[in-house]
């Protein structure tokens, strides 16, 4: 079967897809996610390079790609130092997350299905982004690595 047009995301609770939903002018796909810069290869130091970002995608309501809103919170290593609190990486991250959730006119958390997009920021790649290997082809979001396929009903695999 081939890849939607538009690919489903289902909202789940409490899961990697709990940030998704509607608003007053389209759709959004917020995380919290640690990525590495493409091509990364792990070695000594890498706690360094693994970074956390904060990701608010928006989408007008047909799932067209509109807006990024993508904030680096730190580094691996960084929270590792301060692992607890509000000032930590991770604190940071949620807080920072939560203000632009509520930048949303209208929210409400429930499915959502976006068209394939990409960009890349801090030399990471962000997007959802179709994929080919050994004639299996999916659609996968990045930095998350979450994998949507058949029957494109909105579940991921990670």
């Amino acid at each position: 079967m081939a890849v939607p047009d538009v690919i489903p995301i289902a909202y789940v609770p409490r899961h990697h897809t709990e940030t998704i939903g509607r608003y007053a002018d389209g759709q959004f796909l917020a995380t919290i996610t640690y990525a590495f810069p493409l091509g990364f290869q792990l070695d000594e130091g890498w706690e360094e390079h693994k970074r956390l970002y904060v990701v608010l995608h928006t989408f007008d309501a047909d799932g067209r790609y509109r807006d990024s809103d993508i904030w680096c919170g730190g580094t691996w290593a960084e929270q590792q130092r301060d692992p607890d609190g509000a000032d930590s990486v991770l604190g940071r991250a949620r807080i920072h997350l939560a203000k632009l959730l509520r930048s949303l006119p209208r929210r409400a958390y429930t499915n959502i299905a976006v068209r394939p997009f990409q960009l890349t920021v801090d030399d990471v790649l962000f997007g959802m982004v179709i994929r080919e290997d050994e004639g299996e082809t999916w659609a996968e979001l990045y930095p998350d690595r979450l994998e949507f396929g058949e029957p494109w009903d909105g579940r991921f695999v990670t």
